[in-house]
């Protein structure tokens, strides 16, 4: 069935040479859906007739989020932790395995309910593709059962088998990576499209992370980093090495980092002029859950390199499924205009995960949309804690109404 969307106030497409300004801004406009994909996108009074009618009454509408950073499924929360660090307690990312003894004693029906409700949360909030991470489980079974039930609920799987050295292998962690890149990684490559390593102080160093991603990548994953959240370290320049698609956190950088990063960039005739293939994924919902210092956004996109917005949702760090949130969290704390905070929390996100079918608005990409309870994407900052996601289509389909104004729809099923 063919849908148009129409009376749209403000259209971000992200396509710059569509629209104006680099979110290819198209003012009174319409969408055609047909299927999954987008079919056709222009001013509204030449939008051809399709089977449903959805009139935005000025609204804007905007690609749906994509959150290529997150953790959801675990057992447990870790509250209490939090609380210690509102009362001055540091962050070391150590209780990642109080979270990994709950997730070990939990059921796969546990699991998969509570990955479920997050995923489901995040749509309510404009979140149209979402990576999952495993990292919980930390031996053979566990992480596999984590992938296998991440995989129910998206295509964007991330092994992180080397999320930390599990308590058993504290006395030899070379031990551990052998595993990891062992008889654990044959368990997890069915599931997984991705590896990730949190090269880090107290998780694993230089050579134990490329070694660990270079098994992943003779097994066919794609390459992920957790790098340089906690203090300055190598895995940036590690990312950078490895041709990773994604280095995360990016909390603590120098000259060196900002410079390999930048070294990555792809001039190309697309309408954004080009990318770094590495891209810098911000996480701000770990630095306000942590209190830490908040990445620097403007140095890395003056030095033109592709910057993503994520939430990291898990369950330690930064338990926030909201991408709307860490928009405004960017703009206020970061350094981003509003316009680069949207940008990197839909197109950037699609580059962290080399996709090119998301995080846009353009024919022939899948038809992943939001219509917001408000005419213009600065609201997203503007007014932040707000719900503001009116209606999300995800791969065509319409959710039910979530924000307080309805739209006026004509033909589709109530």
């Amino acid at each position: 069935m063919s849908m148009v969307i129409t009376n749209i106030g403000e259209l971000v497409t992200n396509d710059a040479g569509f629209g104006k300004g680099r979110l290819g801004i198209v003012q009174d406009a319409a969408v055609v859906v047909d299927g999954d994909r987008i079919a056709w996108v222009g001013a509204a009074s030449d939008a051809p007739a399709a089977d449903a009618r959805i009139d935005a009454d000025g609204a804007a509408v905007l690609p749906g989020f994509v959150d290529s950073h997150a953790h959801l499924v675990f057992a447990g929360d870790r509250a209490a932790e939090f609380a210690a660090r509102m009362a001055g307690e540091p962050y070391t990312g150590g209780g990642i395995r109080t979270t990994v003894g709950a997730t070990r004693a939990a059921s796969d029906d546990e699991l998969r309910r509570s990955a479920t409700r997050l995923v489901t949360e995040a749509r309510s909030q404009g979140t149209t593709t979402i990576e999952i991470k495993s990292g919980y489980g930390l031996n053979v079974a566990d992480e596999a059962r984590s992938l296998r039930i991440a995989a129910e609920l998206t295509s964007e799987t991330t092994f992180l088998g080397a999320h930390v050295v599990p308590a058993e292998y504290s006395d030899d962690p070379w031990a551990y990576v052998s595993l990891v890149c062992g008889p654990m990684l044959a368990a997890a490559r069915p599931h997984a499209r991705w590896i990730d390593v949190f090269c880090e102080r107290g998780a694993f160093d230089a050579d134990q992370a490329r070694t660990i991603l270079a098994a992943g990548q003779a097994a066919g994953l794609g390459l992920r980093v957790h790098g340089n959240q906690l203090g300055p370290g190598p895995g940036v320049r590690l990312a950078v090495e490895m041709g990773a698609a994604s280095v995360d956190h990016c909390t603590h950088l120098d000259d060196a980092d900002i410079d390999a990063l930048a070294s990555t960039r792809l001039d190309c005739m697309c309408a954004d002029g080009g990318h770094s293939s590495t891209v810098a994924t911000l996480l701000p919902g770990a630095e306000f859950s942590t209190r830490s210092p908040y990445p620097d956004a403007r140095r890395l996109l003056d030095a033109n390199i592709t910057v993503a917005l994520a939430t990291d949702c898990n369950p330690g760090s930064s338990y926030t499924s909201s991408m709307p949130f860490c928009i405004a969290l960017a703009v206020r704390e970061m350094g981003m205009t509003p316009a680069e905070a949207l940008w990197a929390a839909t197109a950037g996100g699609a580059h962290a995960l080399r996709r090119d079918d998301i995080g846009r608005i353009a024919v022939g990409a899948r038809a992943d949309l939001i219509v917001l309870d408000a005419p213009s994407h600065l609201h997203l900052a503007y007014r932040p804690g707000v719900p503001l996601i009116r209606r999300v289509l995800h791969g065509g389909v319409p959710s039910h109404h979530l924000a307080t104004t309805p739209d006026r729809t004509e033909g589709l099923p109530s």
